[in-house]
């Protein structure tokens, strides 16, 4: 099980808000290409994050940042509807999913396994929340069908998809780099 110090948590839980930040942070104007990292934050946030509590605090940066970005930033609020509630179940279960790997975790390249199960059951889960909710029940939707929410999920799910990869790869090799470091500090102290 991968328990870290309080300490450590609270940087990783800062780096978090930070991208977090500054991905979401639509007027943000240097920061505009970069894609939203908030699937991969609530992902690893249930990993490195023991308490539940950091969940309910990133449930409500994100709700600020979209508030904020719609009522003062001049973004759209076309996905500000009754299904956006459905955002609360969708990161959940990337937290979710996060904390299962953290109690299957070991340090070890057989433990990558557990990784892609983890983050494939919460990307699922998210997706069937976040876009599923949205489609069936924000009403922007004059007729809705199984077939034409595939379609949609096809199209849109892959882009969502690479986008979470490619930052929880990213945490996957500063987590590698690290943890071999000090693995070898302890080494060379015995």
């Amino acid at each position: 099980m991968l328990i870290l110090s309080f300490r450590n948590q609270i940087i990783i839980g800062l780096l978090l808000v930070m991208m977090m930040i500054v991905t979401r942070g639509y007027n943000l104007v240097w920061a505009h290409n970069l894609a939203d990292a908030s699937w991969a934050v609530f992902f690893l946030a249930g990993i490195y994050l023991c308490p539940a509590w950091p969940l309910f605090g990133l449930l409500l940066l994100g709700w600020s940042l979209d508030y904020v970005a719609y009522t003062w930033g001049g973004v759209s609020d076309f996905c500000i509807t009754p299904a956006y509630l459905f955002l609360i179940p969708a990161y959940a279960s990337l937290w979710f999913a996060g904390r299962w790997y953290a109690k299957q975790y070991q340090f070890s390249w057989h433990n990558i396994t557990w990784l892609g199960a983890s983050m494939i059951t919460g990307l699922l889960a998210c997706e069937f929340f976040s876009s599923g909710g949205f489609y069936f029940f924000s009403g922007r939707f004059s007729e809705t069908s199984f077939g034409e929410y595939a379609a949609r999920f096809m199209q849109y799910f892959p882009s969502y998809a690479e986008s979470f990869v490619l930052y929880v790869a990213t945490a996957i090799v500063l987590h590698a780099l690290l943890a071999t470091i000090v693995q070898q500090t302890h080494i060379h102290h015995k």
